[in-house]
Parts: structure tokens; sequence; C-alpha cells
């Protein structure tokens, strides 16, 4: 039985080559996930197992067609779908009493109903008496709002309550935007890493890479460029500041403090010092990219302003290609069009976010396709095995 699915599972790997565009990762995994068993039946051990997508979108599907070819079974039989008053509605077609269900769920550009399905159909597993229910959420919602900012909230959290609340037994998701959201949990989050699969493009297909430099785009995400810099055995370069503006409000006195001094003190002899107000300098690059290949790494790609102005500022400073690499490509309003007008040489992002229609709209988007260390991660928990592997050679700051 296991030779049988070991060739089902080579068979669907070259038919996944032409179900989209997505650079396939070589057989076997890259060497930081190297599997150590064989595949087995999934759907014949420990009561079963079904996986269901949950997105009504059918470029949302993509993945769980992906993950279920390579475990050599079917997707679960259910109906999601939103009524003429957008009311979510999931319809469970199929027994799942006494299994292990696996939902994945990808984010759509409707980010607020693909959550309601998600949790819609939890709580319809858990009340047919699913024994498990695992959520597959490859990029995590609402991650970014996961500090409190003035009288904000923290959404990550209530996020993380509402899925618990629903039914979720255990997530599998992927490089979170700040670790410490699987703290906001109640249940094991297993946050896997994309970075294997990235290093591997590097190696594979930017020609001369040991020509090339790591870059991140400003302090923040100094610790991932410094990972895949070590890893390549490559240079690091930070940015650091902003542009400097002569017509800045800055400048105008908006926003100098006002002149009456301890407004609102507790008492009026208690003077409280002021914090200082922060002022970023102009924009520095630390490190030497000239003559080089510049590789920006960062873990989201929405919004890319802040992307074209490093391209522009490495290209000022000599770097003769420009490459972005992260893992979630949100791609967000007018993304494509201005990365295809910017200096930047190639985008490339991995599928846990679908991104079809942006790639129509520029060539440089690239894909990776990740759906390879989902589906092991899926084998593992069904069978009970330990996940510390997929976690080999990572480090507490990565």
């Amino acid at each position: 039985m296991c030779q049988q699915l070991v060739i089902h599972v080579h068979i669907s790997h070259r038919v996944l080559e032409g179900l989209s565009s997505a650079w396939v990762p070589r057989e076997p995994l890259p060497e930081s996930l190297e599997v150590d068993a064989k595949p087995q039946d999934m759907s014949a051990a420990k009561g079963g197992l079904v996986i269901f997508t949950a997105n009504s979108n059918p470029s949302s599907r993509e993945l769980g067609r992906r993950i279920a070819e390579r475990l050599g079974v079917e997707l679960g039989k259910v109906q999601v779908y939103q009524e003429a008053n957008r009311e979510t509605r999931v319809q469970i077609e199929e027994s799942v009493r006494g299994k292990d269900v696996f939902i994945i769920q990808t984010v759509s550009k409707d980010v607020n109903t693909t959550i309601m399905e998600l949790l819609i159909m939890v709580y319809a597993c858990r009340t047919s008496c699913a024994r498990n229910i695992i959520g597959v959420i490859p990029y995590f919602p609402y991650s970014k709002q996961c500090k409190m900012r003035k009288r904000g909230s923290i959404v990550s959290k209530l996020l993380a309550s509402m899925m618990c609340k629903a039914g979720l037994t255990h997530l599998i998701t992927m490089d979170l935007h700040q670790k410490e959201i699987q703290g906001f949990f109640n249940i094991p989050v297993d946050n896997l890493r994309a970075s294997p699969f990235l290093l591997q493009y590097i190696q594979e297909e930017i020609p001369d890479y040991r020509n090339a430099v790591i870059v991140a785009k400003s302090p923040a995400s100094a610790k991932r460029a410094q990972s895949f810099a070590e890893r390549l055995r490559l240079g690091i370069a930070v940015i650091h500041g902003e542009a400097q503006d002569a017509e800045s409000d800055l400048v105008d006195g908006r926003h100098s403090p006002p002149t009456v001094k301890n407004i609102g003190a507790i008492h009026p002899s208690l003077e409280i010092p002021l914090l200082i107000p922060k002022e970023k300098p102009p924009i520095t690059v630390v490190g030497d990219v000239g003559g080089r290949i510049a590789i920006i790494v960062d873990d989201i790609i929405d919004d890319v302003d802040s992307f074209l102005a490093a391209a522009d500022t490495l290209k000022e400073r000599g770097a003769y290609k420009i490459f972005v690499m992260a893992t979630h490509g949100i791609l967000s309003s007018d993304a494509p069009r201005l990365i295809e007008e910017s200096a930047i040489d190639e985008v490339v992002v991995t599928n846990t976010i679908p991104h079809e229609i942006q790639k129509l709209q520029c060539p440089k988007i690239k894909t990776v396709d990740i759906s390879m260390i989902l589906s092991e991660a899926i084998r593992r928990i069904h069978n009970g095995e330990s996940m510390s592997y997929l976690f080999r050679n990572i480090g507490m700051d990565d």
C-alpha cells in the first residue's frame, strides 16, 4: 500500500505543475524539510481524514487541491456560498463523525467574509462530532493588528479567541507577522516557515546569486535579512531613514508643541517630562550594494510604496538588479501596476494567498508553491508524528 501511495504522490506532482504557473520546488523537500518517513494511506489511518477548503472563491481553492493531490485524497464535499443578503451559508455534505478534519482557508480580497466562512465551517464540524478540527490558514488575517495602539484594539487576539470558541483544536499557519501571536491561542499552533523554499528559489533561479546582497528595507526586518544572509553565505545591507521633504509639515510648525505647560497635570506642582519625539535621519544604506544583485526580503508585501522607495535607493547606490522576496503576497490596490513601472526586476511570493489576477497584470510577479510543507504537516498531525522535524535548523530568531 505504501509503495502505491508513493507512486501516486509523484504522479500528482507532475499533474500539479500544469495546474498553474507556480514554481514548484524540486523533489525531495529542501534540506531543512526533508521527510524522514514514507507517506501512508491518509483515509485509512485512525478513523479517517477529511480535507475541506472553506473558501467560496474558486481561485482560492487551488491550494487545497494541491494539498489533497499530494496526500492522495479527495477534497471533502461541502457547499460554501453567499446568500442574497450576503449571509454566509455552509453545508457539509459528508460524515465527519470521529474524523480528523482539516479546513484549508486562504484569504481572499474580502477578508471578513473569509473569516466568517472559516468560523461557520469550524462550528459546523464541531456540531457534527468531528474528533479534531485543524485549521490550515497559511496567512493569518489581521496579523498586523497584534499590538495596542492608542485607543485601538488587538484584533489578532480577538480573532484567535473567536477561532478557539468556534471549536478549532489546532492551527497550522505560516510566517506569522509576529511570532508572539501564537500566545493569543489556547490551542497548539504550528508556525511553519517558507524560507527554505525561497532560499531554494534564489539558489536555482537567480543566476550569479553569489554576487548578491540580502537587503532589509528597514531595521525592523533586519533579523529576517540576517537569517537569509547567513544561510546563503552572503552579505547584508540595511536601509535606514526616510526621504527628507523641504515642504514637510514638520517644518511649518503644525507639529509644534503647545505653549501652555502642565495642561492636564495631576497636580500643578507636578511636571511630567515629555518623551522626545522620534526623528528619522535621511535615507542611508548600511552595507555595500554597488555592482551587486540586491534581494529585499520581508514577510508581507501589500502596500508596495516602501519597496519601491527601497528599490530606487538601491539603484542610486549602484545595485544592477533588484529582487523582492516575501512569504505573503497580498498586493492590494495598484500594487501590480506600480511594480511593473518600478525599478524592481522580480517579485517572488508564495501561494499562501491567491494572486493570479495580479500576475496577469504584472509579469514580474512569480509564485513559489508551498503546498509540500503544508501537506507534510497535515500528514504528521493526522498520524500522530512529531512536528519538530519540520522546524529543524530553525532558531529562536528565525
